[in-house]
């Protein structure tokens, strides 16, 4: 089946690193097409199937603003039955946003001379009318801890998915560097025992033997980490029957070397032993 990715979301958050990586996966990438042109978009390439097999189109805040209102309804009409659409939006904070903006020379699309906001104005404004883009989103990816080198990573991980079951991302990351804003499920592992306080240990991280044997043989994590796995099991299921294309389990510890990584890489085996597709993820090991 023809596969149509819409990559949007906000300016500065990372659209154009990803389609350039999907460009770079053979995908025909088109940028910046006005929304009110999509549905015909669409037709014309489930008309020429064999030369589009794989298409990726950009949007984001330059179509009209009268257009961005009926976005989710264009994506509902377009034919399902010959073209598998995937909406992917790119998130960041607000702060690093302006942060990006004010390290570069470009302009944000609302702060140019025709829209007179100022950026500060521009970046809230942007985050309220694509709102509903986010709402409805298959996938959410959130680029305010990732370098550029990671957010590729993980768009050539999420392409190479099988699309005909949920797919589930899990991801270790550190609470003291922020929550992840994409996560479905966080869960918190800073009441566990933490190797960082054993010298030997200090250096090392939850994919090395030693911290491992550490934590495997501790009652309270082994509990914890059943937990998990139950409710990965139980709830996973539940989310494939209401058509949901992407999970994201977020676990975190202090650090996010240690605990919140070694629960990761139990919680993908056992995944895999279910036959349940999972990416693995380590925001801070990247």
């Amino acid at each position: 089946m023809q596969q149509l990715v819409i990559v949007t979301g906000l300016s500065g958050a990372g659209k154009t690193v990803v389609l350039r990586s999907l460009e770079d996966m053979e995908f025909y990438c088109v940028d910046n097409l006005p929304v009110n042109m999509l549905q015909q978009f669409a037709s014309n390439i489930v008309a020429d199937s064999e030369f589009y097999p794989k298409v990726a189109v950009g949007i984001d805040i330059r179509s009209k603003k009268k257009d961005l209102t009926v976005f989710n309804e264009l994506i509902a009409s377009i034919s399902q039955d010959q073209l598998k659409v995937k909406v992917i939006f790119l998130s960041a904070d607000k702060k690093i946003i302006l942060k990006r903006y004010s390290e570069t020379r470009r302009r944000h699309p609302l702060s140019t001379d025709q829209h007179n906001y100022s950026l500060t104005e521009a970046i809230k404004l942007e985050s309220e009318l694509m709102s509903d883009f986010k709402l409805n989103a298959d996938l959410i990816i959130d680029t305010t801890q990732l370098k550029i080198q990671q957010l590729k990573q993980q768009i050539w991980q999420i392409m190479s998915q099988p699309s005909d079951h949920v797919s589930v991302i899990v991801k270790s990351f550190a609470f003291k560097r922020g929550v992840p804003f994409d996560a479905d499920f966080v869960f918190d592992a800073r009441c566990l025992p933490n190797p960082y306080w054993q010298p030997e240990l200090r250096e090392l991280t939850g994919q090395n033997d030693a911290v491992k044997e550490f934590l495997s043989k501790d009652d309270i994590v082994q509990e914890y980490l059943g937990d998990l796995c139950y409710f990965a099991k139980k709830w996973i299921s539940q989310f494939e029957a209401n058509d949901r294309s992407y999970i994201t389990i977020a676990i975190g510890c202090t650090g996010g070397q240690h605990r919140s990584v070694y629960l990761v890489e139990a919680l993908h085996e056992f995944l895999e032993k279910k036959m349940i597709k999972n990416m693995l993820q380590h925001r801070e090991l990247d």
